[in-house]
């Protein structure tokens, strides 16, 4: 596979961080682009969430693969054949093999939180874009080539952000992070990442629930502020963020620990970057949501439909855009809603 020891070659920085965040960046440009072409080229948004998701569940997955395969290269080469070796690693050799070291658990948990994520929203999004037949967000990008396909490059960009707490932990190798003790960053990023996608989980089942209300007359609001929505304006959106913040708190003090490991300086510089390299996620996520493509395309549209009702504009004074209120005032006219 000369194209292969090529590519690893390339790739094969001295620094644990760069060896794996390149492979990944390249992975998401790729599959967004082989996703793109056949959608630009038919003016349809179909597959946009799909393959968003699909790229963020392989780009976690090569990050998880490459240091098998970098070892089963390493050891036999070009002559792998020769030597009776196949040049890809079994799927499994990574979970299992001690000759790469295995995998540590926080590697496996925090790669099956995000894949687990991303199976959800993914197909939540997917079906929601089959039934209506399109994404308003792409009416003005669809007909015209250039905007639809920077749509396209701007979704690698984001599966590239939002994963790299977790490439980033997947680059440190397994026998660091095995030495570690439990951490509190552990337990307090995974109870937030499990809050964080039960609260968007919710939000999302809550809303699917009153558009198909809707549709079968079962009731006429022409806005929703039930459930989560009676708490915050954006809750999908908050839970989004919160999840992924809990993604970089549980990455943050692994990668903190085992700074050196990654490639990082061992003074307090090295420290300070792994620390903040896994909230690039979840800021990153907030900003697109709460300044591009999230309530900057929502808020407007609202407005223009229901701005001159008189509830609507109470809700909205009410209701806090992104922080879930936790104390509601009751009121018969918000029970009826």
């Amino acid at each position: 596979m000369p194209i292969l020891q090529k590519l690893l070659h390339i790739t094969n920085f001295g620094s644990p961080l760069l060896r794996t965040v390149v492979p990944a960046v390249c992975t998401a440009f790729a599959i967004q682009t082989a996703f793109a072409i056949p959608s630009v080229a038919v003016r349809s948004e179909r597959l946009y969430d799909l393959s968003g998701a699909i790229t963020n569940v392989a780009v976690v997955a090569l990050s998880l693969y490459l240091p098998a395969l970098r070892a089963r290269h390493a050891v036999a080469g070009p002559s792998a054949a020769k030597a009776g070796l196949q040049p890809f690693p079994s799927p499994i050799e990574p979970f299992t093999s001690p000759a790469t070291a295995a995998l540590n658990w926080r590697q496996m948990v925090l790669s099956a939180a995000v894949t687990l994520w991303a199976a959800r929203l993914g197909t939540y999004l997917f079906g929601r874009v089959l039934r209506e037949g399109k994404d308003s967000r792409f009416d003005a990008l669809r007909d015209t080539p250039r905007k639809f396909l920077a749509a396209w490059a701007a979704q690698a960009v984001w599966c590239t952000a939002i994963t790299l707490p977790v490439v980033a932990l997947n680059a440190v190798p397994a026998p660091a992070l095995s030495a570690l003790p439990v951490l509190v960053t552990d337990v307090v990023g995974l109870a937030l990442w499990a809050g964080g996608l039960a609260f968007e989980s919710a939000a999302d089942a809550q809303k699917a629930r009153w558009v198909s209300g809707k549709k079968e007359k079962l009731h006429d609001e022409e806005f929703m502020t039930r459930g989560l929505w009676r708490r915050c304006r954006y809750p999908n959106y908050f839970g989004e963020t919160a999840l992924w913040a809990g993604i970089a708190t549980a990455a943050a003090g692994p990668l903190v620990a085992c700074q050196t490991a990654l490639g990082l300086g061992a003074g307090a510089g090295g420290a300070v970057a792994a620390g903040l390299l896994p909230f690039v996620s979840p800021a990153f996520t907030a900003f697109v949501l709460l300044k591009l493509s999230g309530v900057p395309l929502s808020e407007p549209r609202y407005d223009r439909k229901y701005g001159d009702r008189k509830e609507y504009q109470e809700w909205k004074a009410a209701t806090p855009m992104f922080f879930p209120k936790i104390f509601l005032k009751e009121s018969g006219e918000q029970q009826s809603r």
